[in-house]
C-alpha cells in the first residue's frame, strides 16, 4: 500500500477555497480547480517506495500483472482503468458529452489519420477510449444533467417573456421529442454570433429579473456573457446534488458542473466534445454526432449497503463506495482481488497503518490485504472483474 502525492489543476473555473479547506492548508488565492489521484499520464499520482518518488503509471507499466492483477488486466490491458478526483467547482465548467467506445476509437483513429496534433486546441479525441463518470458531492453540488422535455424546456424559456426566444420556443412545440431538442440545439449553436449574444444579454436581465428557478442560469450568464451556451443549458435539468448523493453520466449525455465539491470517478480519458460555457473550441458537427437527444431524468445514485455502501453504475471500468467509519466501531477487511485507491473525506481513519486525514490518498495493488479502522469518511475507487 502506498501514499499517494497528488498534482491538483489550477483550471480557471476552480474554486479558491474549498480544496484548501478539505486539505487543510491555507488558500494561494489561485484557482484549485481538481485533486487527480490514479495513473492518467497528464498528472500521474506519485509513491516513493523507498527509492524516490517515482509515478505511479512508470510503475504500474513497470509490472502489470504485479501490481493490477491478471484478471484487470486481461480485462481491460496493462492500466489503471479509472481515474479518481476531487472536484472543486467555483465556477461553471463547460457544457459537454462524451463518446462512447466506438465512437472513440474512430474518432481518434481519423483525427490521427488526418495528423491532427494531440495537443492541437481543435483536436476532440485526445485518447480511444469512452469517459463515462460519476460525481459524488462533498458539499451541496449543483449541475446540469441530461435534456429536459422540450415542452418543460419551451415553458422555461418562455417564462422569461424574451421576444428573441419565441422562435426557439415554438420549435420545441412543434415537434416530436428528440427532433425538437436536436433542431433547437443545431439552431442555438449555429446562430449569428452577434445576434445570439444579444439575445443572452436579454436573458441575462430575465433571470435576474424572475429570480427562482432561473436562479442557476444567472450564474452562467455571469460568468460567460454573451455565450449560446447560456440558453442551450437551459434545455437541460438542473439538479442539486446533497452531499453522499451522486450523478452518473454516460455516453452522449450533455452536463455541466456548475458549483460544489465532490469525489469524482471516470474511466481513464480525456474525451470532451463541448457546446458552450467554454472560450475553447466548439465542434457543433461532431458534437450534434455524439450527443444523445433523449429526454428523461438524471441518472441519481444514493449509496446501497451496509458496512460498505455502493453506488451502482452500469460499466465496469469504476466502482466507487464509501465507508462511514463511527468511533470504536468494528475494522473493515477490503476486497483484495483488484487494484483500489482510498481516499479519505472526513476524520482520522486508518488504512492498514496508515493514518489519514482529509484529501489523502493511498494507492492499494491487487493482492494487497487493507483493513479500515478509526472514526471518519473513505471513499474507495476500484473495478469491476
Amino acid at each position: 500500500m502506498d501514499r499517494l502525492t497528488n498534482t491538483i489543476r489550477p483550471y480557471a473555473w476552480g474554486s479558491t477555497t474549498a480544496l484548501p479547506t478539505l486539505l487543510g492548508v491555507e488558500p494561494t488565492g489561485e484557482p484549485q480547480a481538481e485533486m487527480w489521484m490514479g495513473a492518467h499520464p497528464g498528472a500521474p499520482s506519485r509513491i516513493d517506495r523507498g527509492a524516490g518518488e517515482r509515478a505511479l503509471s512508470d510503475v504500474i507499466a513497470a509490472d502489470p500483472e504485479g501490481e493490477l492483477g491478471a484478471a484487470t488486466v486481461a480485462k481491460f490491458g496493462p492500466r489503471l482503468p479509472f481515474l479518481f478526483k476531487i472536484l472543486a467547482a467555483g465556477a461553471p465548467l463547460s457544457l459537454q458529452v462524451h463518446p462512447d467506445l466506438l465512437q472513440a476509437r474512430e474518432g481518434f483513429e481519423d483525427e490521427e489519420r488526418r495528423g491532427v496534433p494531440i495537443d492541437a486546441d481543435h483536436r476532440n479525441y485526445k485518447d480511444p477510449n469512452h469517459k463515462p463518470e460519476m460525481i459524488c458531492a462533498l458539499t451541496a453540488f449543483d449541475g446540469l444533467c441530461g435534456f429536459r422535455p422540450p415542452q418543460e424546456a419551451a415553458d422555461l424559456l418562455a417564462g422569461l417573456d424574451v421576444d428573441s426566444l419565441k422562435p426557439y420556443v415554438d420549435l420545441l412545440r412543434a415537434h416530436p421529442e428528440e427532433a425538437a431538442l436536436r433542431e433547437m440545439l443545431t439552431a442555438v449553436l449555429t446562430a449569428d454570433r452577434a445576434e445570439m449574444a444579444h439575445t443572452v444579454h436579454e436573458v441575462a436581465a430575465a433571470v435576474t429579473r424572475v429570480g427562482g428557478c432561473y436562479t442557476p442560469y444567472a450564474t452562467l450568464v455571469h460568468h460567460f456573457p454573451g455565450d449560446p451556451g447560456v440558453i442551450a443549458a437551459m434545455l437541460l435539468n438542473h439538479v442539486r446534488l446533497q452531499p453522499g448523493e451522486a450523478m452518473f453520466l454516460g455516453a452522449g449525455v450533455p452536463h455541466a458542473y456548475i458549483d460544489g465539491l465532490g469525489v469524482e470517478l471516470l474511466a481513464n480519458s480525456d474525451n470532451v466534445l463541448r457546446a458552450g460555457l467554454t472560450p475553447k473550441h466548439v465542434d457543433v458537427p461532431e458534437l450534434l454526432k455524439i450527443a444523445r437527444f433523449e429526454p428523461g431524468d438524471p441518472s441519481l445514485l444514493r449509496p446501497e449497503g451496509d458496512a460498505e455502501e455502493v453506488y451502482e453504475t452500469p460499466i465496469d471500468e469504476f466502482r466507487l463506495s464509501r465507508f462511514l467509519l463511527a468511533p470504536g466501531g468494528a475494522s473493515r477487511a477490503l476486497p483484495h482481488d483488484t487494484p483500489q485507491i482510498l481516499l479519505c473525506t472526513a476524520g482520522s481513519p486508518q488504512a492498514g497503518e496508515l493514518a489519514l486525514t482529509p484529501g489523502e490518498s493511498v494507492f492499494v495493488p491487487a493482492g494487497e490485504k487493507v483493513e479500515l479502522s478509526g472514526s471518519g469518511t473513505i471513499f474507495r475507487a476500484t473495478v469491476v472483474v
